[in-house]
């Protein structure tokens, strides 16, 4: 005799499973220019040891990651490069934009340095300060997992309607 489960039980919790997976195993691709990079070096470092919540694998290849992490400012030459390695990332994906720089082009306000990342790219979470202190990217981070712990499934349902995202909220 089958045991009589509501309909969809079984899914909903894989989906939670996935979204558990997902959340504790960030991999990072750093994109730092300036001082936000020291601080986000920091975080690393095992006085902070962002390994803790499962964002510890920092890898150079744009093909290996699901977080961009942005720190500091970028200029309209790298822009490009920038987008390109975002395009390179696998689904799912998320981005931090690191200090007030890269969120908003900060005290830089010429031609040639970007005037906030968003412009170009989806940010998930942005991370006020100049720079922002390494407890400021981890509490990001805590934020990010809630995020994708919140709207995650199994097969990706949350990426079929582009318009659906939630928009970019400031880090409180």
């Amino acid at each position: 005799m089958a045991v009589g489960l509501p309909r969809g039980v079984l899914a909903t919790r894989l989906d939670e499973l996935v979204s558990w997976c997902r959340k504790n195993s960030l991999w990072p691709m750093p994109f730092a220019t300036a001082c936000c990079g020291i601080e986000l070096m920091a975080t690393g470092a095992s006085r902070h040891d962002v390994a803790r919540f499962g964002a510890e694998v920092f890898r150079f290849s744009p093909r290996q990651c699901d977080l961009m992490i942005v720190a500091g400012r970028v200029v309209m030459k790298m822009m490009p490069v920038l987008q390109r390695i975002w395009l390179q990332m696998p689904e799912p994906k998320w981005c931090i934009s690191m200090g007030v720089c890269a969120s908003t082009g900060g005290v830089f306000d010429t031609y040639s340095v970007v005037q906030g990342i968003d412009r170009f790219m989806p940010v998930d979470v942005y991370v006020p300060g100049c720079p922002p202190r390494p407890e400021q990217l981890i509490q990001s981070i805590i934020d990010l997992q809630e995020k994708i712990q919140r709207e995650g499934t199994l097969r990706g349902r949350e990426f079929d309607d582009p318009r659906r995202q939630e928009p970019p909220r400031a880090l409180r």
